[in-house]
């Protein structure tokens, strides 16, 4: 094999390149408006990040092995706006002091800023053009500082703590644009009410949301959504719409609409019991499973209906990139304020990723992605020719540099 002649490499490492990524200018704004480095002399707001997101990207078990991790690189330092190191106490006091709301602003500000990069693609088969999931994913945490789910532990065990994430996804992005991180123990449709959506926008979600106050709601302000009715819901039919003839074995296979209905709903706003008009949509996949769907727009077809919560797969996927390729088994830190500000920095990581994968154009997964990126860390190679070109960096020889043994005894006669 030879080495192609052309090294790709740059002056900075590829940590440097990432970090560059990020608006300075408006971070430190929100430093200023939030007044996070009031009561910090040596370990600043902008510190605290890059060292989180050294810690998320190397994937580093511990606050100590971040922080000799980042004592090992010497200069290198410098070409972060870091002077030194930080000391694993002082690593640690910043985690547990500094309000993780600060970071939240961090990421809410991100999204934003990167909005034009990533809104470039879009689904072409959905023609809403703000296309939203949302749903939630739970975190153990080996200890009971947060609330978590499940039965108490018989004997002398300890019950395991936990927290969630909520998440409100772009479809057409495949971004996150609104978080939030509570308990375990909280239910998941209280935060549905937290949620600002435009007018025309379409979400979708599972049926742990049947919120019917919060969907009267979203009728009044012009929102669509598609949802799963519950098992145990109580429903007036009204009027049957659409119902499928019977098929023979040969469709059995085939997905199809069985049946649309006008249906009733009824929910408590006070003291007072009111009417939810809804349509409900009885879908037949390949595999012969049956969905209850329901929604309040009545202008998409019943397959849209069905292709539209399709769509909600893609929330489970970002969930699955954030627990397979972070380190979201192992905390820097015991405290809440702790805990919730690393969650906000996987995400934030989680988002200059992305934001890496659409502008190099690459259709590498995103797990091998993040591995490169880990590898890379410290080189110092074009973060872009890393991503895409990586592979085609050697070239196959066609002759061999040594001749093999039985050649070079048969030279000797």
């Amino acid at each position: 094999m030879g080495k192609d002649s052309k090294k790709h490499l740059v002056g900075q490492p590829v940590f440097k390149q990432i970090i560059q990524m990020l608006p300075r200018d408006k971070f430190d704004l929100l430093v200023r408006k939030y007044e996070s480095d009031r009561y910090y002399k040596t370990f600043s707001s902008w510190d605290e990040l890059v060292t989180l997101l050294f810690g998320i990207f190397s994937r580093c078990d511990s606050m100590g092995e971040l922080c000799d991790g980042m004592r090992a690189l010497g200069g290198k330092l410098n070409y972060l706006g870091m002077s030194c190191s930080p000391a694993k106490s002082t690593a640690g006091d910043g985690l547990r002091n500094r309000n993780e709301d600060f970071f939240k602003q961090v990421y809410q500000m991100l999204i934003e800023h990167f909005q034009p990069t990533l809104s470039v693609s879009r689904k072409e088969d959905v023609k809403f053009d703000s296309f939203y999931a949302f749903d939630s994913t739970t975190i153990t945490l080996f200890t009971d500082v947060m609330k978590g789910v499940g039965r108490n532990p018989k004997g002398d065990g300890k019950k395991k703590g936990g927290l969630k994430v909520h998440l409100l996804t772009d479809v057409h992005t495949d971004s996150a644009k609104f978080a939030r991180i509570s308990e375990a123990k909280m239910h998941d449709k209280k935060f549905l009410s937290k949620l600002s959506l435009p007018a025309g926008s379409m979400v979708t979600m599972d049926r742990a949301y049947n919120f019917y106050k919060q969907f009267a709601r979203w009728m009044v302000e012009g929102v669509s959504f598609v949802t799963r009715q519950k098992k145990n819901a109580k429903v007036e039919v009204v009027e049957t719409l659409y119902l499928s003839p019977q098929t023979d074995k040969a469709n059995k296979k085939k997905a199809c609409v069985l049946m649309e209905e006008h249906i009733h709903f009824t929910y408590k706003d006070g003291k007072e019991q009111k009417p939810l008009c809804l349509r409900r949509v009885t879908y037949k996949d390949e595999k012969d499973r049956k969905y209850q769907f329901i929604t309040n727009n009545w202008d998409i077809t019943a397959e849209e209906v069905a292709l539209i919560y399709k769509y909600r797969w893609t929330i489970e996927l970002v969930f699955k990139k954030l627990k397979q390729n972070f380190q979201l088994r192992f905390f820097y830190s015991d405290t809440e304020n702790g805990i919730k500000t690393q969650i906000w920095c996987t995400l934030i990581a989680h988002l200059l990723l992305n934001v890496i994968r659409r502008l190099s154009k690459t259709k590498k997964a995103f797990s091998k992605l993040a591995a490169l990126i880990q590898i890379h860390l410290i080189s110092h190679l074009d973060i872009i020719w890393v991503v895409t070109e990586a592979r085609r960096a050697y070239v196959k020889r066609t002759k061999s540099r040594n001749k093999s043994p039985a050649a070079t005894q048969l030279s000797l006669f």
